[in-house]
């Protein structure tokens, strides 16, 4: 699969939870750092995303903030 962005960042799914129409996946990208997406509970089930999965994910933003105190 080829992509345009470059953002893909490699992690294993932790945690699904299903909703009537979104599922939330948590990702665990190193030890104790996660990020949280939402989909479509239909693409979870399509692409059978289930905990222990090797997944990766694609961040796209037209803008990212960078914050220091």
């Amino acid at each position: 699969m080829k992509l345009s962005a470059r953002n893909l960042i490699p992690g294993v799914v932790k945690k699904v939870t299903m909703g009537m129409v979104n599922a939330e996946v948590v990702i665990e990208i190193a030890p104790a750092v996660e990020i949280v997406s939402v989909i479509t509970k239909n693409s979870v089930e399509r692409m059978d995303i289930k905990v222990g999965d090797e997944v990766e994910a694609m961040v796209k933003a037209t803008s990212v903030m960078v914050a220091k105190d």
